[in-house]
C-alpha cells in the first residue's frame, strides 16, 4: 500500500468513527493481478467470446485475528476468494467494467466480511496502442444496501439513477 492509500483509508478510517460502518483500524488483504477469462463489453465482438480481465483488489477489514491465531478462519481467504471471482466471471450478466466491479464489491462485502475495498477491474487486451482500460472504485459496508436489498445493477433503472445521482455529490462546493 503506498502513501496515498494510506491517507485514503485514514480518511474512511475517520468517517467510520463518525457513522460506525468503517472500524477504526483495519488490516488490508490484497490480491493482484489476478488475470480471469469473461464475456464483457458493448462492442458486438466483445459479446460472444472470453476476454482477458486483471483484477486488483484491496479488501480492509478489522484487525485480523489470523494474526495472533494463526488461523484461515480469522482472515480472508485468498482461495476463497479467487474461487469466488472464477465462478462470478462464468456467471455474471453485466456488460460494462463498472458494473462488474460494483458486483465484486458487493461480494467482498457481503460474503467475505470487508468493511472497504478497492476493486481494480482493467481489460489488458482491449486496444492494441494501450496498455489497459478500465476502472477502479472503493466501497464501504455503509455505502451499500444490506444483503436482499435490490441493487442498482438488479433492480432496474430507478435504483440505478439514484447510484449515479449520489457519484458527484460534494465534489462542487455550495
Amino acid at each position: 500500500m503506498d502513501r496515498i492509500d494510506a491517507v485514503r483509508l485514514a480518511a474512511f478510517s475517520r468517517l467510520g468513527a463518525e457513522t460506525s460502518t468503517v472500524p477504526e483500524r483495519m488490516d488490508i488483504v490484497f490480491i493482484e493481478n489476478f488475470i480471469g477469462q469473461t464475456v464483457i463489453g458493448i462492442d458486438s465482438s466483445e459479446l460472444h467470446v472470453p476476454q482477458p480481465v486483471r483484477v486488483d483488489l484491496a479488501i480492509g477489514v478489522p484487525s485480523i485475528r489470523a494474526c495472533t491465531t494463526d488461523r484461515i478462519e480469522d482472515t480472508v481467504n485468498y482461495a476463497a476468494v479467487r474461487a469466488a471471482l472464477l465462478a462470478l466471471f462464468e456467471s455474471h450478466h453485466v456488460r460494462l467494467l463498472e458494473a462488474l466491479a460494483e458486483t465484486i464489491a458487493r461480494l467482498l462485502i457481503n460474503d467475505f466480511g470487508a468493511h472497504w475495498v478497492r476493486v481494480c477491474l482493467a481489460k489488458p487486451a482491449k486496444f492494441d496502442d494501450v496498455a489497459a482500460v478500465g476502472v477502479q472504485i472503493e466501497r464501504r459496508r455503509g455505502d451499500l444496501p444490506a444483503p436482499g436489498v435490490a441493487s442498482g445493477v438488479a433492480s432496474g433503472v430507478a435504483s440505478g439513477v439514484a447510484c449515479y445521482a449520489s457519484l458527484g455529490e460534494g465534489l462542487i462546493p455550495n
